[in-house]
């Protein structure tokens, strides 16, 4: 086999991420190959979470998945956190001669799992407490125009409206931080190098069929149990970090039509992301079968 390329697919929630690898390991198992899941999803990665962000069961013989529902709903987590713990994933199975495949659906923490980030450390609890109380004491637009002074091209994909993403924002520059900081950490997150031999693939699909299946989706997780799922993890103390879930807030309000319109336009954003990405192969799964796509990432890989 040579050296074992990590394979790693990205795409917009919904698309089939989780079929298509299962599909992949089972292919790879016929040719001799281990195959591992390793997930990249700022998410997942919280217990008792795992029907609302839709994490793989880690138990699916199909494919062993890590780093899934392993941090405490009450405890607040990090992409610097993470990816060193992802790191360890990833070499663990290449030394075992492994393939590891690395499911992303947030940009940040597959870029940290495939790539060594300088990363600033995660922002405290006191600085989201202030910008908050900044917000109900001045509104979201005054906080928007500090966000564009320090960064304009954050500032520009966040409508000043939006208290949550303009809050966001600027936890993530630190208030304080100069714009360019936040512009290296970017160019870092579309850069296209890796620590080891990589296969990016991006999956994509039609848009009106991707947005057919968000809806079916959350009336799934509806059905699941979703909405208690989201209460017990209230009634818990879920952390800040756990609350940023997509769907926990219109969850916890019994509304998921507002959180099938946000996971659509979450999935516009990730397939922005996907434009940017370093490396990255798209390929179109509209209308394809798992194991077909499986076909044409195995023939990428080598």
């Amino acid at each position: 086999m040579g050296q074992t390329k990590v394979i790693a697919i990205f795409g917009p929630t919904g698309v089939g991420k989780t079929a298509v690898a299962a599909a992949l390991a089972e292919l790879l198992r016929t040719r001799g190959e281990d195959a591992v899941a390793i997930s990249a999803d700022a998410l997942q990665v919280y217990e008792g979470l795992e029907t609302l962000t839709g994490a793989a069961d880690a138990a699916d013989s199909r494919l062993e998945h890590r780093l899934v529902g392993f941090v405490p709903i009450t405890r607040t987590y990090s992409v610097g956190e993470f990816m060193p713990r992802a790191h360890a994933e990833i070499d663990t199975a290449l030394a075992r001669r492994r393939r590891p495949i690395v499911l992303g659906g947030t940009g940040l923490y597959l870029r940290a799992a495939l790539s060594q980030l300088d990363l600033r450390p995660p922002p405290s609890d006191e600085l989201r407490q202030r910008l908050e109380r900044e917000a109900a004491a001045h509104g979201p637009a005054a906080l928007h125009a500090r966000l564009e002074r320090l960064a304009p091209a954050s500032a520009a994909r966040v409508e000043p409206t939006d208290r949550t993403r303009v809050i966001r924002a600027l936890e993530s520059l630190g208030v304080e931080s100069a714009a360019e900081g936040a512009e290296r950490e970017e160019s870092q997150l579309w850069a296209d190098e890796v620590r080891v031999p990589t296969t990016l693939v991006g999956l994509v699909i039609d848009r009106d069929l991707l947005y057919e299946r968000i809806d079916a989706r959350v009336d799934a997780i509806v059905a699941a149990g979703g909405e208690e799922e989201v209460r017990r993890a209230e009634r818990a103390g879920a952390s800040r970090t756990a609350r940023k879930a997509l769907g926990y807030e219109e969850l916890l309000r019994g509304d998921p039509e507002t959180m099938k319109r946000r996971t659509r336009n979450y999935a516009k954003r990730q397939l922005t992301w996907m434009r940017k990405l370093g490396g990255v192969r798209k390929l179109d799964v509209t209308a394809r079968h798992p194991s077909d796509v499986a076909e044409q990432i195995a023939e990428l890989s080598g």
